[in-house]
């Protein structure tokens, strides 16, 4: 059974954990540049333990701090100095902690385009998140499991998915050809993420059913009185639920999809061992065993993307793969070797 962790952690154990995302994870090397970006309400104590780590790994670092944004993507993109976009695309890694975060905006989309940066969409993981994604699980295990179940997905492409939870969702579609993958080790220019979450594209007029999300990112993250249920058949039909939160639900994905409901471009599966769910970090919480991160709307990564990309988020699914299901309510069990490498990932506690 996973050992129990207090939320609790030190500064020797931060520093360690800041040392995995910045040495190991974004592979920053003597000399190299590297630029962390913050905005006003991003944990400070994360923001200097990721910089102390920057100094460490002997590469020159900076911080740049902006006003929080009030959109991500290229809706950010009036509110985001044009410095900036020169610091990022001079820089060989980026530490992205704002959120609503940078990615799909024009700095980030030329700073890609020129080959040089690599970028961690971090997002608002904090200092405790930092601890916990990255100093309390082994990451060789979570790459693996990562990767194997990723590697299922693609060669499963034209076969049926089924998520279903306990509050209701039950929605079917056909798996596509993956958007993007997710390395171990960022040796190359590109968009990189925290360990713990592997993704699953569906074709986006095949996906059928009632999704039941529990909280969201829509303009900010936030937790629903009530679960928020979206009926989708190809497009979102309508939603329902959600409390107060609703109009800003709805607003984000008439946003999102040209002043109608757009899509379900990704499902997610959370795995991370030592990821809990504090509702003080969406990047943390879709990270957790079991959740789902189901982006809606147009993505940055597609073409005509990167306007707005809200998320809904839900816990404890269990998933069918083309009839046999390989996830209960939220714990992998098969196939055979994905099962048994999901097995071996627990949680380490480092004073």
């Amino acid at each position: 059974m996973p050992t129990a962790i207090n939320h609790a952690y030190d500064s020797a154990e931060l520093a360690y954990a800041a040392d995995v995302m910045i040495k190991d994870q974004m592979w920053v090397k003597p000399g190299q540049s590297v630029i962390v970006t913050a905005d006003t309400v991003t944990d400070p104590v994360g923001v200097d333990a990721v910089l102390r780590a920057v100094t460490r790994a002997g590469a020159k670092g900076g911080v740049f701090t902006i006003p929080q944004l009030p959109f991500q993507g290229m809706l950010a993109d009036p509110y985001v100095p044009d410095s900036l976009g020169a610091a990022v695309a001079k820089s060989d890694a980026w530490i992205d902690l704002t959120f609503p975060y940078l990615a799909g905006s024009h700095i980030h989309d030329e700073a890609l385009k020129g080959g040089r940066v690599r970028y961690l969409l971090a997002l608002d993981i904090g200092a405790g998140g930092i601890v916990r994604l990255y100093g309390r699980a082994n990451l060789d295990k979570i790459f693996a499991v990562q990767k194997t179940l990723d590697t299922l997905m693609m060669k499963s492409r034209g076969k049926k998915c089924r998520i279903t939870t306990e509050l209701g969702t039950d929605v079917e579609f056909i798996l596509d050809k993956p958007g993007y993958t997710k390395p171990r080790r960022a040796t190359k220019p590109g968009l990189y993420s925290p360990p713990g979450g592997s993704v699953m594209f569906p074709v986006p007029d095949s996906v059928k059913g009632t999704i039941v999300v529990e909280a969201a990112f829509h303009e900010y993250y936030s937790v629903f009185d009530k679960p928020c249920v979206l009926a989708v058949n190809g497009r979102i039909q309508k939603i329902s639920g959600g409390g107060p939160e609703r109009r800003v639900m709805d607003r984000a994905l008439r946003r999102a999809g040209g002043g109608r409901y757009g899509y379900v471009i990704h499902f997610t599966h959370g795995m991370h061992p030592a990821a809990r769910l504090t509702h003080t970090s969406f990047e943390e919480a879709t990270r957790v065993a079991g959740n789902d991160a189901i982006g809606l709307g147009t993505p940055f990564w597609m073409p005509g993307g990167g306007e707005n990309h809200p998320d809904g988020l839900m816990s404890m699914q269990s998933i069918w793969l083309d009839g046999q299901r390989i996830v209960r309510d939220g714990e992998i069990i098969g196939p055979p070797k994905l099962a048994r490498l999901a097995a071996e990932l627990t949680p380490t506690h480092r004073s």
